[in-house]
């Protein structure tokens, strides 16, 4: 009998539960999945995601990175980074670039540090939810915060950024409370933008006011206040779900392999390793979705201009052709054997990595002395149901004393 067609569908159960055997079909049986009901193509091998990511001349970003905003006539809103292509793109990155830089990131070491002791020194050892209790909260504090949000509003930044993220299976369109999430989120930087002209303090909002940038006719202007809020609205949203996702994975993982949890707790050089391996095993971000330019052709089929494309990088790193084991997690895995694309790849790889890799690197050294030994309460386990997110709503533990 012959196996029935594989069937690739991002807004299903099958994708928010575990999309990886359907990666593997994909990979071998049609490496340019096309999708009649949804009308896009998607590449999942390493070798045509990898390079994909970086051609911004057949891949563009300009109509969204997500099906329903590539789908729509209307450019997408706010102004973002990461919906434009060069030369728009490669100005406006060499600004964040000048804000954003190492230093930056390493000045936000102790504040990472306080955050995460508060939020583990408020838990109940008896009650303890891995994601509610602890990586939901935390990062959005330390990314709201370099922003300058007030921090009274800093976890209603968090429940925006749900909501327009969340979807019902079968549906590909945001919702009217996530419609309504992405007006209230905009106008809220919008109105702390003007705040900031007034009264200027040590923080991003106020060095993005003063910035400039080289348009593309040579004139050099300050930023346009949507250009702010549409960076700060990006900034805000991966900052509160990419170290979440990947902490929340990573309770679930070591808890089904307790040998590389017990590897970690033998030798905390290796955290840094372990982090590069969550991203590469179940990266918080599945896929992104790029516009076709030009008519491409790859393993005999031809993608036609004019057409979403899904460069599904959660696949491309679970690529046996690309990875030994591939699809064993092993944090002593040779970060260096492929491209890790868990954070993108090309001009529009995350602009906050370093900070991500940063607070996941803290939050598990802080978890160690947490729960060095824990169980997972697998009944009370929850995924979300997001839009391209792998990830978890709730992951309670017991801890064991």
């Amino acid at each position: 009998m012959s196996k029935p067609k594989v069937v690739f569908d991002p807004f299903s159960d099958d994708f928010f539960n575990s999309p990886y055997d359907t990666y593997r079909r994909m990979r071998e049986e049609t490496p340019v999945y096309y999708d009649e009901k949804y009308d896009f193509y998607a590449l999942t091998r390493h070798e045509d995601v990898a390079p994909a990511y970086k051609n911004h001349e057949t891949y563009s970003s300009a109509r969204g990175t997500d099906l329903a905003t590539v789908r729509s006539p209307e450019p997408p809103t706010p102004k973002s980074i990461i919906y434009m292509d060069p030369p728009d793109h490669r100005a406006m990155r060499s600004l964040l670039n000048k804000v954003f830089t190492p230093r930056a990131i390493q000045a936000q070491k102790q504040t990472v540090i306080e955050t995460i002791d508060h939020y583990l020194s408020a838990a109940n050892l008896d009650q303890f939810d891995v994601v509610q209790d602890f990586s939901a909260p935390f990062p959005v504090e330390v990314i709201t915060a370099m922003l300058g949000v007030p921090p009274e509003h800093r976890q209603q930044i968090r429940l925006w950024v749900d909501a327009t993220m969340r979807r019902e299976p079968g549906q590909v369109e945001m919702t009217e409370a996530g419609l309504k999430a992405v007006t209230e989120n905009a106008m809220f930087y919008l109105n702390l933008l003007q705040e900031r002209r007034d009264d200027p303090r040590d923080d991003l909002f106020s060095q993005l006011l003063q910035a400039e940038i080289e348009r593309e006719n040579g004139e050099r202007t300050t930023l346009e206040d949507l250009e702010i809020a549409g960076f700060a609205v990006l900034l805000g949203a991966a900052g509160a779900e990419t170290v979440t996702k990947l902490i929340g994975n990573a309770a679930v993982l070591f808890g089904e392999h307790p040998d590389q949890w017990q590897k970690l707790l033998d030798d905390r050089t290796k955290i840094p390793a372990a982090v590069e391996e969550l991203l590469r095993y179940q990266a918080p971000s599945q896929y992104n979705v790029r516009w076709s330019l030009k008519d491409v052709c790859l393993h005999g089929v031809t993608i036609p201009a004019g057409n979403p494309v899904f460069l599904i990088n959660g696949s491309a790193n679970r690529d046996g052709d690309a990875w030994t084991d591939a699809d064993k997690f092993d944090i002593d895995r040779d970060p260096n054997e492929a491209q890790n694309l868990g954070f993108g790849y090309g001009i529009h790889s995350c602009l906050g990595a370093a900070l991500a890799r940063l607070e996941s690197a803290i939050a598990l050294e802080k978890l160690l002395d947490f729960m060095p030994r824990y169980e997972v309460e697998w009944d009370g386990c929850q995924r979300v149901a997001m839009q391209n997110v792998a990830g978890w709503q709730n992951v309670p533990v017991k801890v064991i004393r």
